[in-house]
């Protein structure tokens, strides 16, 4: 992956970190490549989100968790993970 493409995925992930989990401190992303750096931070900020959503702010966490992934394959660990979550978030969001 080039490096202008992992400069646009981390500031994507840390805005959505920054706007949805404030005061919540960002993971230590561990050993390995940018990329797996990144990848482990998608996918925290993505069960991060999940946990703190509420029937009122689903539709908003599942949007902006879609926003980090939908032009990716489907086979993508993150876009998996967000698919995941997608369920449970709709079936929150019907609660309101």
């Amino acid at each position: 992956m080039d490096q202008i493409a992992l400069r646009n995925r981390f500031a994507m992930a840390k805005g959505a970190w920054d706007e949805h989990l404030k005061g919540v401190p960002m993971p230590a992303l561990g050993e390995g490549t940018a990329e797996q750096k990144i990848e482990r931070l998608e996918l925290a900020l993505v069960d991060a989100l999940g946990e703190r959503a509420t029937p009122e702010t689903a539709e908003e966490l599942a949007d902006t968790m879609w926003t980090l992934v939908h032009a990716r394959d489907d086979a993508d660990p993150v876009k998996q993970r967000v698919t995941e979550h997608h369920g449970e978030l709709a079936r929150l969001g019907h609660q309101v």
